[in-house]
């Protein structure tokens, strides 16, 4: 049973270039705060508050919005899931893909941070033989 995550994928490369583009003026501010509606009504009504202030406008912190993904989930593929949820879910499907995103509420700045797989890693009934 394996209900660690695995297949990790940090971002944290990528948001340091964009805020060096951002800093440098190669990039916009438009074009670096530019979070979706829905998006910024994910973060305000489901997001998990961080300790982190925003790296553009440092006015507020930052929240978290976790989506989940997977042929498994049906109907819950692309849902808003809190942290405390994954776990529950990890023992109930085979294998699904975690996206965290860090979201300004004040800004609109966005980035996606972390990216994994959880799951218990057996095949769904239906694929048995």
């Amino acid at each position: 049973m394996r209900r660690r995550p695995r297949q990790i994928v940090d971002y944290g490369l990528a948001r340091r270039a964009a805020l060096a583009e951002l800093r440098s003026g190669h990039l916009t501010r438009a074009d670096a705060c530019d979070a979706h509606p829905y998006l910024l009504r994910a973060a305000r009504y489901h997001g998990e508050a961080t300790d982190e202030r925003c790296p553009v406008c440092r006015k507020t912190r930052l929240t978290h919005v976790t989506y989940v993904y997977g042929d498994e989930l049906g109907r819950y593929a692309g849902r808003v899931k809190a942290t405390a949820e994954l776990a529950e879910m990890a023992g109930k499907y085979g294998e699904f893909r975690v996206y965290v995103v860090e979201v300004c509420q004040s800004c609109a700045w966005n980035h996606l941070t972390v990216s994994y797989v959880l799951g218990h890693g057996d095949e769904p009934r239906s694929r048995r033989g």
